[in-house]
């Protein structure tokens, strides 16, 4: 599951862990029933490995080490490398292999002529820590284990050095191989770039960078003549005016004009000549500069006309003079105002007209820059290309010239330790391969219980049940064992001590009657199974006696009329019962028996009838259904099994609900299936399910066993 458990709802939880308890438990009921087979496969192997080796042939085993060096000196370690984590296992494995294996035996046969061959088993361990390794060969013969042994070392350090060998050729072809391919690459590469360079100039391509920083020069000239026409725009004219005093500060005069003249009481008055221009310096708008001056001026003789008003009347003299001068700098004002408002009209048009012009200029410029940019770009490519391809050749060329592996591996990297020894007779350790066989054995029985599992589809557990079917389970019916021969004691008694039998029904009754508070609880129950055997008939005789004991008149029908023997379990005898009344027409009434239950009567089926399935069809039968619901609390009907004979499905279209009993470790799920699908086709109402005969340790069955010290009190 790749689902995080904690976020399962509660109610899948509670059906996982179910679900895995079920399962559990009907693991552990297959060992509790099968557990001989377990046995049975374990004595079984462990007899055939006491067998085999009793009958073996004596062995004997030489021993021989070796030491391998790790560490190969060869330049360029990423052309010829051995992983060195899997080190060892490869080399224990080369030793087995099957060359070292054939070339060995070549080589005994060839200088031991006389000598018969024979099967000897190779085996390599590492001493830990340590890269020796210990070879241990296995044979019947012991000269030929211990030469078989021998020449299995010679022959794996005669491998080595083939496999280095092979590798050095290799690494140099390939090598070779890939320096030819690159040769003329690194042709064609260098014919590109004289190519481009001879249609493209090499120093205008050196100019990209100068263009770009041109280019940024023009942006900013742009936005800063942007800048200032937007402000120009926005302001006043004196505010332009006192903008470009601020940044073209103009030189006041440092003493008094000659075209200056004292007025009153010593005011001082610009000589108001239009050509006049005093301590302008060069480049500053003079004009500006002489309007915001005949301003201040204005503003100086009002104040010292408001003055002079103040103590002489309006036609004095000097008030007349001070009036004719404030007139003719106010006419001068108003010249200077024009011509200032015309100059910065025209600073605006020649601003709009070098933004037009930058623009323009901008646009060609960035299209060049592109252009250059692009084939720089190009140029660079074609470099970089050739600087990789340049720099792999020089290096396949140098590990060419460096490489030398048959130089670099010597034999002394492999070397025998210690020769084979003389072979020695051994024992098998008879505890331990018999040890090993039963478990074999008890695997392989493992194997069998699960396959037998699988293919079994009976139900052990009310959590099987109620996976492989949707109708409810209305009861638990527990195991219980025969007390004697006679087999109505399993039948309900009063003051009964069976505490988990009586109890089970007891919740039988009480589902029944709380079934449904929208229906009203069945009156006409038939009791049915799929199969014999599953229970049915003990499971409607003591439902019947639950509902009678709790005050309920109960008329138990047994409705059987081939092999039907109710009236047996309750020590009864009856030669006539259902069957006469449908075949001879009589009396239902006078055909009821009392039984040692109060207000509990019994029908029995009376001699037997091949033919029953028939008259369930007549009106005789629907009458006495009618007429025994109306006299009768409840009328329960014991039919034969639903896959045996048709007239538990002919009979349950008339009665109130039908009562299906499934026996634990019994009742095939598939069939029990078919059962109840056929009795749904037959439009009856099967109520639920009744699981019978539950091992009463299971893991989803509650034992009411538990609380007898509660029933004692």
């Amino acid at each position: 599951m790749n689902e995080d458990f904690s976020q399962t709802p509660k109610a899948d939880r509670a059906s996982l862990a179910g679900k895995f308890h079920a399962r559990f438990q009907r693991y552990r009921n297959l060992l509790l029933r099968r557990w001989w087979v377990l046995v049975l496969a374990a004595v079984a192997a462990g007899g055939l490995q006491y067998w085999r080796l009793s009958h073996a042939l004596p062995v004997f085993q030489s021993v021989g080490q070796m030491i391998v060096n790790i560490k190969l000196n060869i330049s360029q370690n990423a052309l010829y490398s051995e992983e060195l984590g899997n080190f060892l296992g490869t080399q224990a494995a080369l030793m087995q292999g099957k060359t070292v294996l054939n070339h060995a035996r070549e080589r005994v046969a060839t200088e031991n002529p006389g000598l018969a061959p024979q099967s000897v088993a190779v085996d390599v361990s590492v001493l830990p820590k340590t890269t020796i390794f210990v070879l241990r060969g296995t044979a019947t013969e012991p000269v030929y284990a211990q030469k078989f042994l021998q020449a299995c070392m010679e022959e794996y350090i005669s491998l080595k050095k083939e496999m280095a060998a092979h590798t050095s050729d290799t690494t140099i072809a390939g090598l070779t191989e890939q320096i030819q391919k690159i040769e003329p690459e690194i042709t064609k590469i260098d014919d590109q770039i004289a190519e481009y360079l001879r249609t493209n100039d090499a120093v205008l391509l050196a100019e990209s960078g100068v263009m770009n920083t041109f280019l940024g020069t023009l942006y900013q000239r742009g936005a800063d003549a942007q800048s200032q026409f937007d402000m120009l725009n926005s302001m006043t004219l004196d505010q332009s005016l006192l903008l470009q005093q601020e940044q073209q500060p103009a030189m006041l005069p440092s003493a008094q004009s000659p075209g200056t003249e004292a007025i009153g009481n010593g005011s001082v008055l610009v000589n108001t000549g239009l050509g006049q221009q005093v301590g302008v310096s060069a480049g500053v708008n003079t004009i500006g500069t002489e309007y915001l001056s005949t301003k201040q001026q204005i503003l100086l003789l009002k104040a010292d006309k408001q003055r002079l008003e103040e103590y002489l009347k309006p036609l004095h003299p000097n008030v007349v003079a001070l009036d004719e001068t404030l007139e003719r700098f106010n006419r001068l004002l108003a010249i200077y105002r024009d011509q200032s408002n015309e100059q910065l009209e025209a600073q605006k048009d020649a601003l709009a007209v070098q933004i037009k012009n930058l623009k323009k200029q901008i646009e060609q410029t960035g299209q060049q820059n592109l252009e250059l940019s692009r084939k720089s770009a190009q140029y660079d490519r074609l470099k970089a290309r050739s600087q990789r391809i340049q720099a792999l050749y020089d290096q396949l060329l140098n590990a060419l010239q460096s490489l030398d592996v048959n130089k670099e591996i010597s034999p002394e990297s492999v070397t025998i330790y210690q020769p084979a020894s003389e072979a020695q007779p051994t024992q098998p350790s008879l505890p331990h391969d018999l040890a090993i066989a039963a478990f074999i054995g008890i695997g392989l029985g493992l194997g069998l219980l699960l396959l037998i599992d699988r293919m079994d589809d009976r139900l052990n557990s009310v959590t099987e049940l109620q996976e492989f079917f949707d109708e409810p389970v209305l009861g638990q019916i527990p195991r219980e064992e025969k007390r004697s021969i006679r087999e109505e004691m399993f039948l309900l008694r009063p003051e009964d001590d069976r505490l988990p039998f009586v109890e089970s029904f007891r919740n039988l009754r009480s589902s029944l009657l709380y079934l449904d508070s929208k229906v009203p609880y069945p009156r006409r129950l038939l009791i049915t199974s799929s199969v014999p055997n599953d229970g049915k008939s003990i499971v409607a005789a003591n439902l019947a006696v639950s509902l009678a004991l709790s005050g309920s008149r109960v008329l138990l029908v047994d409705a059987d009329l081939r092999k039907g023997h109710m009236h047996e379990r309750f020590g009864l005898k009856a030669e006539k019962g259902l069957g006469q009344m449908l075949t001879q027409h009589l009396n239902w009434r006078t055909l009821v028996l009392d039984t040692q239950v109060d207000k509990l009567k019994l029908l029995p089926r009376g001699a037997a009838e091949m033919n029953a399935t028939e008259f369930f069809f007549t009106t005789d039968m629907e009458t006495f259904v009618n007429q025994a619901s109306a006299e009768y609390d409840f009328v329960i009907v014991d039919t034969p099994p639903v896959m045996v004979a048709d007239d538990a499905a002919s009979l349950a279209p008339r009665m109130d609900g039908v009562l299906f009993v499934v026996r634990a470790e019994a009742t095939s799920s598939r069939i029990a299936r078919a059962a109840i699908n056929l009795l749904v086709q037959r439009k009856a109402r099967v109520l639920g399910l009744v699981f019978n005969a539950v091992r009463p340790g299971a893991n989803d069955y509650h034992d009411y066993a538990r609380y007898k010290d509660y029933y004692n009190e």
